[in-house]
């Protein structure tokens, strides 16, 4: 089953009749902690168009080679990111589309919030 369908990454119960369990509330956490860092950010989005080698990622963000390292290992261990090993090279992608959905619709408010404090102000 996919993680909101019934079980999580360990194989917990994710939701029940009387809502998400403990554990799925404690994977959510940890997933909107690992969402709550600009430079992680960052990262999702220059994998928006696919997978990233660590070298690629540093030119396109500008972060530090240790940064960026540090950074995928937070997103990977939270599920938001995969990674694939080709010779000397690592290369990273998002695990899950589904992360676009929930970006998209942070952004789309956001957008709209501007929009609404334009059309005050002006």
């Amino acid at each position: 089953m996919d993680r909101l369908g019934g079980r999580g990454a360990e194989g917990r119960d994710i939701v029940s009749a009387e809502g998400f369990s403990p554990a799925a509330l404690i994977e959510m956490a940890e997933r909107f902690r690992a969402l709550g860092e600009p430079a992680r950010l960052a990262l999702l989005e220059a994998l928006r168009n696919g997978e990233q080698s660590v070298g690629e990622l540093v030119l396109i963000t500008g972060q530090t080679q240790g940064n960026v390292s540090r950074h995928l290992a937070i997103l990977h261990t939270a599920g938001l990111v995969s990674r694939r090993r080709d010779g000397i090279y690592v290369y990273y992608g998002v695990a899950d589309d589904e992360v676009w959905t929930l970006c998209d619709l942070v952004c789309s408010r956001l957008r709209r919030g501007a929009d609404e404090m334009r059309r005050a102000v002006g």
